[in-house]
């Protein structure tokens, strides 16, 4: 399910990810890199050594594989922080119904 975000004072559009982030599980910390959000990219990064150092690479998987539950909330929290609200009513009402907002 998808969502339409809009910064007002930039004018700039988002289209983002409700639920569960399928890419986030297959392309682990490239997810956050390609959508420009290097603070959990680099959380992310830290996150994969330190778990996977201690497993063989083992618990970088699981880091992925938690993250990839909880990223797309994360990912919305910190763009309607930065001033990105619903573009339309359907998007608000997505949005209310998984919690984001």
């Amino acid at each position: 399910m998808f969502a339409n975000l809009i910064n007002e004072s930039s004018q700039k559009q988002l289209t983002v990810k409700v639920g569960f982030s399928w890419t986030e599980m297959f392309f682990g910390f490239w997810t956050p890199v390609f959508r420009s959000d290097f603070k959990w990219a680099a959380i992310l990064v830290l996150a994969e050594i330190l778990f996977g150092s201690f497993t063989w690479g083992g618990g970088a998987f699981l880091v992925t594989l938690v993250f990839a539950f909880f990223y797309n909330r994360l990912y919305v929290k910190d763009m309607v922080a930065q001033g990105y609200k619903p573009a339309d009513k359907v998007s608000a009402d997505i949005l209310k119904s998984y919690g984001y907002i």
